[in-house]
């Protein structure tokens, strides 16, 4: 599937700097609205390559992450990205709404307030978003705080088939909030494989829960993926070491050495 991406996690252009705070910097080409019709190539033909194509876009739960992750506050966020959802839902392209540091905030502490994330939630899909994303950006999410953040998503009116769980494992928790979305009734999660990402807003924060680690666990309780766990410990270990990065899923590590011994290897 091809993305375009707009906001905090794809950049064309390079992130607002601390050091020069003086005025919004553009993400993509297709935030603009002036700009809509004069890049075509941002807006490629849905049908090009028998390729399906989808939009994202990125805000932050609190004010003080997205003046530093976007230079504008999250209702300048919405103003901004309310005409870009509007065309892409005009030309048939999917919405894909990120919500970060839902789970807490490097800069306002582990303590987001979920009405908050539920509330944008709900101008989110009020807007057109098809999905949305809601992401524990620092890794900073326990399973109370998860549970509580999805009860208020819920009571805010927002369905779980709306929903996707995006975790990163700072602090090792990311598959037991998995297991709490889970319960709740979540079906849709992010990963990265070798658990890869991070962001650098957010100084310690690592990457996405590995995609093997999260593959196994689902294997593990009945839950049919479609993915092939081997395969995917092969990407994970040839991507992690193409780009000189550890690998971070302890499943991804298991099934290779186990498929080291099948074939002979030391």
């Amino acid at each position: 599937m091809d993305t375009a991406s707009s906001g905090a996690d794809s950049y064309p252009t390079p992130p607002p700097s601390p050091q020069h705070d003086s005025g919004p910097v553009p993400t993509t080409p297709t935030s603009d609205p002036d700009s809509m019709d004069a890049t075509p190539q941002a807006w490629a033909s849905n049908s090009r390559n028998g390729h399906n194509h989808e939009v994202s876009i990125f805000l932050a739960a609190t004010e003080s992450f997205s003046k530093k992750n976007t230079n504008c506050t999250i209702q300048e966020s919405l103003d901004r990205f309310a005409p870009l959802m509007a065309e892409s839902r005009r030309r048939g392209f999917p919405v894909r709404a990120y919500i970060s540091v839902a789970l807490g905030c490097p800069f306002e502490g582990p303590d987001t307030d979920p009405h908050k994330v539920a509330d944008l939630a709900v101008k989110l899909l009020e807007m057109g978003a098809d999905e949305i994303s809601v992401a524990d950006t620092t890794g900073m999410g326990t399973a109370p705080a998860t549970k509580q953040l999805l009860r208020t998503l819920k009571e805010a009116g927002v369905r779980n088939d709306d929903l996707a769980m995006h975790f990163h494992d700072t602090f090792g928790q990311a598959l037991i909030n998995t297991m709490v979305s889970l319960d709740h009734g979540i079906r849709a999660f992010d990963s990265a494989v070798g658990g890869l990402g991070g962001c650098p807003y957010s100084p310690g924060a690592t990457g996405n829960v590995a995609t093997e680690d999260l593959v196994y666990t689902l294997h593990s309780l009945g839950a049919k993926t479609g993915v092939d766990l081997d395969e995917v410990s092969r990407i994970g270990g040839w991507i992690t070491g193409e780009i000189g990065k550890g690998n971070g899923s302890s499943a991804g590590r298991a099934t290779l050495s186990r498929l080291r011994r099948d074939a002979g290897e030391t």
